[in-house]
């Protein structure tokens, strides 16, 4: 089969089928069987990079259901296991993704820092989408001392806190399948609260916004150990209100009739969210969502289309009045339109092929410099112009999905 990496056009090869390792984290199976975004997103890649005729190995739990061919690197998702520290599976999986290294063309992981350590070296072929908060400085270090490995983000928001020298690749927002949430057209009941209950993703809001509204909430979250003092300090005491359902936390099947039976999703966030799920599964339902302008908020919602984006309890709450008069099908229609999981494969396919092209471009300017009678250029004048021109003939619409 030809490969990727020996053909010297990106245009040449990209309908070429690539050998493609997905390398998810273990806390939960994929896709998840309770809660678990990143999970999910691996999950959805997986099946439509396998859709898309490409040869795709998912590293990942026992449980995982994929496409995919599956290489076992837990019996069981740790978290439902009951294993706390991930770190010692985890590094046991990352030794056979490199014990079969020369397998791959690409090797795209779900899990950060270790990467990078331990890839370094295959960086021409590697990348990390960074899934998790970029704003805690504890990281910083490494990220600088290995600025060869490229980055994917899910926002343009999730980037900013980041050292200059981060080798960004592409932003590429989370998809879905749209089966996953189907379109619901009757205005819902109640007000929906997904995810986890947690002091960042502010519970107490939804609380306090749906009283004042006069409107039923309803809360579907997990409660991490972490966080439980938190839940019984503050939170638990402000369920006992008739308004107020405290569900806990749901599986996949729960989740579409949850958010579209929901009036609005509320997303009253206080922290750098670095995508937010939710926000794209209740859109995806036709459910809008009432959120604060955090992290990536103002990049997936499309205020006053999608949902409305607000700055106080009080606009919230008229906001919230207000939700049952939003069109649903523009809401789903905007999802649709940015968010599916056919449009995250195709924009992963480009920063692949990108990436690929780089490398072919890297090798060609190595074999010209061998061929040269006279002394080369330094490498500053004689890089920058090289990559910058691969960087433009690959620029696939696909690559920086609008957002």
């Amino acid at each position: 089969m030809l490969r990727p990496q020996d053909c010297p056009d990106a245009s040449i090869y990209a309908g070429i089928p690539m050998r493609i390792a997905l390398v998810a984290p273990l806390a939960e199976a994929v896709p998840p069987k309770l809660y678990g975004g990143t999970e999910r997103v691996v999950a959805l890649l997986a099946d439509e990079l396998v859709r898309r005729g490409h040869l795709v190995t998912l590293f990942a739990s026992g449980e995982s259901e994929t496409a995919a061919d599956l290489s076992v690197c837990a019996p069981q998702s740790l978290r439902l296991a009951g294993i706390r520290d991930h770190l010692g599976s985890t590094l046991a999986m990352l030794r056979e993704v490199r014990r079969r290294a020369d397998e791959f063309d690409i090797i795209h992981f779900h899990v950060d820092l270790l990467p990078q350590a331990l890839f370094h070296d295959l960086a021409h072929k590697c990348l990390v989408t960074l899934h998790g908060r970029l704003d805690i400085p504890d990281a910083f270090p490494l990220y600088r001392a290995y600025p060869e490995m490229p980055l994917i983000s899910i926002s343009d928001a999730q980037r900013r806190p980041m050292p200059p020298n981060a080798n960004w690749l592409a932003t590429i927002p989370h998809g879905l399948a749209p089966r996953i949430c189907p379109f619901h057209p009757e205005i819902g009941g109640y007000l929906a609260f997904l995810g986890r209950i947690s002091p960042e993703k502010r519970p107490d809001r939804a609380i306090e916004i749906a009283k004042r509204a006069g409107i039923p909430l309803k809360l579907a979250a997990k409660v991490d150990a972490a966080d439980m003092a938190y839940f019984k300090t503050e939170i638990e005491p402000l369920l006992d209100h008739p308004l107020i359902e405290f569900i806990g936390e749901i599986g996949e099947t729960q989740k579409s009739e949850f958010l579209g039976k929901a009036r609005a999703l509320l997303f009253p966030i206080d922290w750098p969210e670095p995508f937010g799920l939710v926000m794209i599964e209740a859109m995806s339902a036709g459910t809008p969502v009432i959120a604060w302008p955090n992290g990536s908020v103002p990049e997936v919602i499309a205020d006053g289309v999608s949902g409305r984006i607000v700055t106080t309890i009080e606009a919230a709450v008229e906001a919230a009045r207000q939700a049952g008069e939003m069109d649903r099908s523009l809401v789903r229609a905007e999802f649709e339109r940015r968010f599916t999981a056919e449009r995250m494969g195709g924009a992963y396919l480009a920063a692949y092929r990108l990436l690929l092209t780089r490398t072919v471009a890297k090798t060609a300017i190595n074999a010209k410099l061998l061929d040269l009678t006279v002394a080369p250029p330094a490498a500053p004048e004689l890089l920058p112009p090289v990559w910058e021109q691969v960087s433009r003939d690959s620029d696939i619409p696909a690559l920086n999905p609008e957002v």
